[in-house]
């Protein structure tokens, strides 16, 4: 029987789709610390108070990349180079989610209205992250290999998200609601889209690495097709509501440290 739990053990048992898998994790967390990088160096003066959790919220990224590529290491495998159609972070970017590259590489301040969209992006991208871990936390957070990385990395991504929400809402009460609303909205039914596009083509990667049947590849290609159909219908929602969260100031100290994965 398939379920999510088969389906990532079986990745997990053979070295050559647990290497994809980090692969692909390490590449996508190291853009995603670059970013948040770049755009702490580029805050504009009037929300300079943001650019110590947007470096932490980097940091904490390069720290999952990190994390990655030490389980690789301790399986004794390299990385491999990331398949175009399977790069999230640089598909959604070539997309027009989030900020420009372009604009993150010059050294123009960014406008508060740049600070509204990164935040807007990260909303949605990050509920998909924490969805994710949240999953792998569940069947895998006692795994004596991958657990307490899982562990660590998912409760990042419930911070992060916190983060998103608290700041949003701060930018919200200061008039930017409609923008913000707009953009979660534009941001969400985008990224639906990418990540049905990008699971297709892992799951095809994935089904040539381990020798899956042509009725277990249609079967999980008809269930990303079902969670489009899903997410389409109503489910991009949970990405663009925002509520105070139970985490307050979520990302308002240094980044823990993940010693034991260096």
């Amino acid at each position: 029987m398939l379920s999510a739990r088969s389906l990532f053990q079986e990745i997990l048992d053979n070295d050559e789709s647990f290497r994809l898998f980090c692969s692909i994790a390490a590449s996508g967390e190291s853009q995603g610390g670059w970013e948040n990088g770049r755009i702490a160096a580029l805050v504009p003066e009037s929300q300079r108070d943001l650019a110590p959790k947007i470096a932490r919220h980097g940091a904490d990224e390069d720290k999952h990349g990190r994390i990655f590529n030490a389980l690789l290491r301790k399986r004794g495998l390299d990385p491999v180079d990331v398949p175009a159609a399977t790069d999230y972070t640089m598909i959604l970017e070539r997309s027009g989610i989030g900020l420009a590259h372009e604009k993150l590489r010059a050294d123009q301040p960014l406008t508060e209205q740049d600070i509204v969209t990164y935040l807007s992006h990260s909303r949605v991208t990050e509920q998909r992250a924490a969805d994710q871990m949240v999953m792998l936390r569940k069947h895998f957070g006692d795994d004596p290999e991958v657990g307490k990385a899982v562990k660590m990395i998912s409760n990042d991504e419930d911070n992060h998200l916190a983060y998103c929400h608290e700041e949003l809402l701060r930018f919200a009460y200061a008039g930017h609601g409609r923008a913000i609303q707009s953009t979660l909205r534009e941001c969400a039914l985008a990224e639906i889209v990418i990540y049905r596009d990008v699971s297709l083509a892992v799951m095809e990667h994935m089904g040539r690495i381990l020798r899956w049947s042509p009725v277990k590849s249609r079967t999980l290609t008809a269930g990303i097709h079902a969670m489009y159909a899903y997410e389409r219908a109503g489910g991009w929602r949970r990405m663009v509501t925002l509520k105070m969260p139970e985490r307050r100031d979520a990302l308002g100290g240094p980044a823990t440290s993940a010693a034991e994965f260096a």
